[in-house]
């Protein structure tokens, strides 16, 4: 097991969202990511697993160049979003982020009024011509987030003083208003109690019908409930990548059986 590529198990190379290609992250000088290759799905739950700063949330930063904002991050090698390198000097990160939406780990509504918090990412990139094509759009994005229901009649109440959980669905609402193709997810049920954290895995189930989803997480139950791919990360390297129930029942390395059986992590 001295081979320190990544075994894949990929079963549909038709169906490719994002592709990694030799993808090395270096905070300053330290070496966080190295040589990671992965091919990301549409329409399907990715989700990455691994210790505590084993690189999982950086690389996932890398996907929508949320790592720009830090100073001293250098990024090398290749990310595709359907084919085009969203690290070329052409793309505008700003764009990128409307196509590749971020819900965090920690609920973070904007304070400002739940239909301000949604219909500001449409209202930046001109989605909306006219006041009621967006209030169709915050409806909408408030159904996907599945917190319509709950919100519909205060929409013009602070969204800071929702619930934790209704908090972070709503934060998924905002981020799914600009219609992105990839939403993801750094360990968005972490500050959650259990039955607003199975509200929002019974929606991650529901949005891979229209994204592809990738999720961190540090809940090896919550990656075999929600996810149909994983990634196991162990010290910067992206060791195992395939089927999530090959990866939780057969894995093919020993440092991901150990961390699955609780032996490392």
């Amino acid at each position: 097991m001295n081979d320190m590529r990544p075994l894949e198990r990929i079963v549909d190379t038709d169906n490719v969202k994002i592709t990694a290609k030799n993808v090395q992250v270096y905070y300053g000088d330290t070496h966080a990511i190295k040589d990671v290759d992965v091919d990301i799905l549409a329409n399907t739950v990715t989700a990455f697993i691994g210790p505590s700063g084993c690189g999982k949330s950086t690389f996932l930063r890398c996907i929508n160049r949320m790592n720009d904002t830090i100073d001293i991050a250098r990024i090398e090698g290749n990310i595709l979003l359907d084919g085009e390198d969203i690290y070329d000097k052409r793309v505008d990160p700003v764009q990128l982020r409307a196509r590749v939406g971020m819900v965090f780990q920690k609920p973070n509504p904007f304070p400002k009024s739940i239909y301000d918090n949604v219909a500001y990412g449409p209202k930046i990139h001109g989605l909306a011509r006219n006041k009621a094509e967006l209030d169709e759009i915050v409806e909408k994005a408030l159904r996907r987030g599945a917190i319509w229901d709950e919100v519909k009649d205060r929409l013009h109440a602070s969204g800071t003083g929702l619930s934790g959980g209704q908090q972070q669905r709503l934060c998924i609402a905002r981020a799914v208003a600009t219609e992105p193709e990839v939403l993801l997810m750094d360990e968005p049920c972490s500050a959650l109690d259990p039955i607003a954290t199975a509200q929002v895995e019974e929606l991650i189930d529901e949005l891979k019908e229209t994204y592809s989803v990738v999720i961190v997480t540090h809940s090896m139950q919550q990656a075999a409930r929600v996810s149909q791919k994983t990634a196991f990360f162990h010290l910067g390297n992206l060791v195992e990548y395939g089927d999530t129930g090959d990866i939780f029942n057969t894995p093919q390395d020993q440092r991901t059986e150990s961390y699955i059986t609780g032996r490392i992590g």
